[in-house]
């Protein structure tokens, strides 16, 4: 497990690298927070392709054969994972009593949710949050810097790519050392997390003129959100 992090690390640190490189040569776009933006519509066209060819055809036979409260059940168990990195991150936002509610979910949902499969702390008044370590970040004043979209990973800011590394490096379903159940766990709560937006997609096909510009600019919006916990500073008018 060590040598698996210690491998994500030095890609992290490749990946920064090449960021940092191509920061110099940003060209301006319409979008200043886009810079590279015909790099990232190329890779918003490639993910789509994948989508529409592989991964939303999967989810859809997942969400057609399996009903739905062994979905929840399914998307339960995974967030009582991620529920706790939610409470690591919290804790050292400065949060200490969302981190105390969010080690509360874990107890409760492990033990009486039976491994998290029945989400009893939220009927018990627990609230789910939502943090990983590029809000930390965001939250310890690191800037965003450019929109980026990756290959498969999608889109993320150069601050939230280097979270997302952190990220992987401590998800304890990427750390699995049997390599069959972490590719079947990983695949699994991948189909799962693209087959809960399957009734949102029709609303944003119908909705955007332009799908890559109205996802980019929810994406950010809602980092910002989620930074502030929904409470975002006002944006200084230019004069």
């Amino acid at each position: 497990m060590q040598k698996q992090v210690a491998k994500r690390l030095g890609m992290f640190a490749l990946a920064t690298a090449l960021l940092s490189g191509l920061g110099g040569c940003a060209s301006t776009a319409n979008n200043p927070k886009d810079p590279w933006e015909g790099f990232n519509r190329a890779m918003f066209s490639f993910n789509e392709g994948v989508d529409k060819a592989v991964i939303k055809p999967v989810a859809q036979g997942y969400d057609a054969v399996l009903p739905q409260p062994v979905q929840t059940g399914v998307g339960n168990f995974f967030g009582n994972i991620a529920d706790v990195f939610i409470a690591f991150n919290n804790l050292i936002q400065g949060k200490p009593g969302d981190a105390v509610s969010d080690a509360g979910r874990v107890f409760l949902n492990s033990t009486v949710g039976i491994l998290g499969i029945f989400d009893v702390a939220s009927v018990a008044g627990l609230e789910k949050h939502d943090e990983d370590f590029g809000q930390t970040f965001g939250r310890w004043g690191v800037g965003d810097g450019p929109y980026v979209v990756w290959p498969f990973i999608g889109s993320r800011t150069v601050r939230d790519t280097v979270g997302y590394v952190v990220d992987v490096a401590a998800d304890p379903v990427r750390n699995v050392d049997h390599v069959p159940t972490r590719n079947a766990a990983a695949a699994l709560r991948l189909v799962d997390t693209r087959a809960s937006l399957l009734p949102a997609e029709k609303v944003i096909d119908d909705a955007a003129l332009d799908k890559y510009s109205y996802m980019r600019d929810a994406y950010l919006q809602r980092r910002k959100n989620l930074i502030y916990d929904g409470n975002p500073p006002r944006e200084k008018l230019e004069d």
